[in-house]
């Protein structure tokens, strides 16, 4: 099958995705749990001895589509039989940030399947977030701590094949001995394709990638789909019929009882790994989709050389709202001054802010090569006395670019931009949300930042 033939299966399936996260996404209480466990950051390093972790046990579930095996680990393996150190990391959305989605019940397992191996854990998960985000941040939280093996998950966060392709070649350029697992978490409506036997057409999308790159993939949700089918597990709800496992109170969101069924999917799929042929990686071949995310990176804003006297430098941990988002960010960039500009000059085709949102949070206009071209509204519809960890982007020409941010003097009607159950604090509080503050935590860049 040709390249052309390819991408238009995979252009094929990311549309089917669309259409199915669309009939099957959170409804609006849903929605708001969800938001709920967005609240902060994870700290990047973590020990499993400080938790109270459940024992993970394979079990017998048995299906050849819940594991391919591919290229094997060999890097992982090599290091782990040698009984040195490895370190193991995890980047996804919220399932990966949760500590019993499947994450802490994995490292669990793998400590205890390889004792001789010293393990060191990283936690890059960021709730709400796609692959898209990964791709700007995989360098500075994953990379740049020389993982052995990496964990990728966002199958349920919009599933954006180019954004993993750009992770997974960013590593294999960075590291090519790093490992790769592809994991695929699913959401309510999606049993079924397992229970048929098939896969859902998000992850169709994703798979074509890791085909492409020989990368080991499992999908987690194949065991839970089966003991639905069996009348065995409830996939989302309050409470269950005694003996039935409860998988998630919103559809998405394992319990403990549901990551413990994602981790034996990753115990079974190490046993299989494990026993199969370990190729050694290849150089990086070219792109399936596009290289275009081979250059996405985040950059302090201290680097920046444009910066007005109106932002000023401030430590997350001095500020109670904000200490939550230290492990992302130890200090950001603050102004509460509209008119407040920074400038900067940079080649590529995208650029944006990984930042903190809340009540006072205002507007950014993008003014770049002389012309505005966007007000980015970094207030949202959940930013009612939450902070919240948050991203946007500004396209441009592929080009070398000016680029002048400028707080705005505008400022957006955040009563109705809160649904009416969200607005009893600012109803009672408006000069909470009458101000114009920004706090910046890393500039987004497909491209390089230049002198």
């Amino acid at each position: 099958m040709n390249k052309i033939a390819v991408r238009t299966i995979l252009l094929g399936c990311l549309m089917m995705s669309a259409t199915v996260f669309s009939q099957t996404g959170p409804a609006r209480g849903d929605r708001d749990k969800i938001a709920a466990s967005q609240a902060g950051a994870s700290p990047i390093y973590f020990e499993v001895s400080a938790f109270n972790i459940p024992a993970i046990e394979p079990g017998n579930f048995n299906n050849e589509l819940e594991c391919n095996v591919r290229g094997g680990f060999p890097g992982f393996f090599e290091k782990v039989n040698q009984g040195k150190k490895v370190v193991v990391a995890f980047i996804g959305g919220s399932i990966t940030q949760a500590n019993f989605g499947y994450r802490l019940q994995t490292a669990r397992y793998l400590e205890q399947a390889y004792p001789q191996a010293r393990f060191q854990w990283i936690n890059a998960g960021v709730s709400g977030t796609g692959t898209e985000l990964g791709a700007f941040r995989i360098k500075e939280q994953v990379l740049n701590h020389r993982p052995d093996l990496i964990f990728i998950e966002f199958a349920v966060n919009g599933a954006y094949a180019p954004g993993m392709e750009g992770m997974i070649r960013q590593t294999i350029r960075e590291n090519p001995n790093a490992s790769i697992c592809l994991i695929y978490t699913i959401l309510t409506g999606q049993t079924v394709f397992y229970q048929k036997n098939e896969l859902p057409p998000n992850i169709k999308g994703l798979e074509q990638v890791g085909i492409h790159y020989n990368l080991p993939a499992v999908n987690l949700g194949m065991e839970a789909a089966s003991l639905e089918a069996e009348g065995k597990l409830v996939w989302k709800g309050t409470q269950t019929d005694e003996g039935k496992i409860l998988f998630s109170e919103d559809g998405i969101h394992p319990t403990t009882a549901g990551g413990n069924l994602y981790a034996a999917a990753i115990a079974r799929a190490f046993k299989k790994i494990a026993a199969a042929k370990q190729l050694k990686k290849k150089e990086l071949p070219e792109p399936l989709i596009t290289a275009a995310w081979d250059e996405a990176t985040m950059v302090d804003p201290s680097a920046l050389e444009g910066l007005d006297n109106a932002w000023q430098l401030m430590p997350t941990d001095a500020n109670p709202n904000l200490k939550k988002f230290n492990p992302w960010f130890s200090s950001v960039f603050t102004a509460s001054t509209p008119g407040a500009t920074f400038s900067f000059r940079f080649k590529g085709d995208m650029l944006g802010v990984f930042d903190i949102g809340g009540p006072e949070a205002g507007q950014l206009e993008w003014i770049i090569d002389g012309k505005p071209v966007k007000i980015m509204n970094r207030f949202n519809s959940y930013c009612n006395n939450r902070y919240r960890g948050q991203f946007d982007v500004v396209n441009v020409p592929q080009g070398i670019h000016l680029v002048k941010v400028v707080l705005s003097r505008q400022k957006a009607d955040k009563l109705m931009i809160l649904p009416e159950d969200k607005r009893a604090d600012i109803i009672e509080h408006p000069e909470k949300y009458d101000q114009t503050v920004a706090y910046l935590g890393r500039i987004l860049l497909r491209g390089t930042l230049l002198k």
